[in-house]
């Protein structure tokens, strides 16, 4: 089943609106402003900046009136990306320096502190290798969020994110993940 989320310019669900089931790099393209949304499937990661950049933020199905107030965003959703339901395991190696250096811990489940379990005080890069992934700044799920498909992350800090306004990652620490499952609790 695809995923179904549709923007609103305005708060309460007002306003012109555009529907999607697929990734938008620019929002702006279709309205010229988006402060309310409704998810109606499936999982979507939206972004405060064009191209998928900036601060990212995490939504499942639901309604979300007055997205800004409630998840204390700054900026309107600039882009989004949908994200894939994911069928068997969840495995990921998260390394404590960026290019795969420093201590390796292989995971495949949820961590809600990778200083109290693997005695680690960062994750700077990480091998996806199956399943879809939200890494926390804060330990215990707190914090700015970074999606993580499959794939190779070698440098968190250069991955243009977006974090913080800095146009980089800058300062960003991943100190908590958890796998996007359907039945997933915020």
């Amino acid at each position: 089943m695809m995923g179904k989320i549709i923007f609103y310019e305005d708060k309460n669900f007002q306003g012109r609106s555009y529907e999607t089931s697929s990734d938008c790099s620019e929002l702006t393209s279709y309205l010229s402003r988006c402060h309310s949304c409704r998810v109606e499937s499936g999982n979507f990661m939206v972004y405060d900046r064009p191209n998928f950049m900036g601060n990212q933020y995490f939504m499942r199905r639901g309604e979300y009136s007055d997205y800004m107030s409630m998840m204390g965003m700054r900026e309107c959703i600039r882009s989004c990306r949908m994200i894939p339901m994911h069928r068997g395991n969840y495995r990921m190696r998260i390394y404590e320096r960026e290019n795969f250096g420093g201590q390796m811990h292989e995971m495949m489940d949820d961590c809600d502190s990778i200083q109290e379990r693997y005695r680690m005080s960062d994750c700077q890069s990480c091998n996806v290798m199956d399943g879809h992934w939200l890494m926390y700044e804060q330990p215990h799920f707190r914090g700015r969020q970074m999606y993580m498909r499959p794939g190779e992350y070698r440098n968190f800090r250069e991955m243009g994110m977006g974090m913080g306004g800095m146009g980089s990652m800058s300062g960003m620490r991943c100190m908590s993940m958890r796998r996007i499952m359907d039945n997933m609790s915020m």
